[in-house]
């Protein structure tokens, strides 16, 4: 039979061997995330630092070094010193910074510039050849189709793209598929004329 005494010295034992097992149990997991945490910040630390990308605009390479956050309108604007694009609601909702990115108009407030590397990228001031207007610029002047013009080139980049995609047919067709660019001078029946005109050689174009 066993001593009361030893069977308090074995529970004391156990309990001290018990507890001491399980707070290592529990360090283990808080050490794993110390380091863990601090593999996290060196690589936050590494991520905060500028990047080379290289963007095809308007047919010319651009390599430019920016923070990986940079948006394709800020990479545009504030590095590559095409301020044509505007920034207007900078939430996608207005469309003045509308751009074409491989022959597809995108938003480039919400475009992130890493993502578009190396992948053709139009803005307005690709257009023109020289002193000769693209047709759709052209057509905006002969309709007059802009008042205060901050909404022009995303409204003139989005024209084009709606004819590329076979969205100018109707004046119905023309007003839906231009929806995504807001004039807040109202000018929209002279922008469905300016769509409408230059629709025939934008089509050319695309043949070509």
């Amino acid at each position: 039979m066993t001593d009361p005494e030893d069977r308090a010295l074995t529970w004391s034992f156990n309990r001290r061997a018990f507890i001491g097992g399980a707070a290592g149990t529990v360090a283990l997991p808080l050490v794993a995330k110390a380091a863990g945490d601090a593999n996290t910040a060196a690589v936050a630390a590494d991520l905060s630092l500028p990047v080379d990308v290289t963007l095809q605009i308007n047919g010319a390479t651009r390599p430019l070094n920016i923070d990986i956050r940079t948006t394709l309108l800020d990479a545009l604007r504030e590095h590559a010193g095409l301020t044509g694009s505007k920034k207007g609601c900078d939430h996608g909702q207005c469309g003045a910074c509308t751009v074409m990115v491989d022959g597809r108009r995108v938003l480039s407030c919400l475009t992130l510039a890493l993502t578009v590397q190396d992948q053709p990228i139009t803005t307005i001031e690709g257009l023109s050849q020289g002193d000769q207007l693209h047709p759709m610029q052209q057509a905006f002047i002969d309709q007059d189709a802009f008042q205060c013009g901050y909404c022009t080139p995303g409204q003139i980049i989005s024209a084009i793209a709606c004819v590329k995609e076979g969205h100018a047919t109707t004046d119905g067709d023309i007003r839906e598929f231009m929806s995504g660019n807001i004039c807040r001078c109202a000018a929209y029946p002279n922008i469905v004329a300016a769509v409408k005109q230059a629709a025939p050689a934008v089509s050319d174009e695309q043949k070509g």
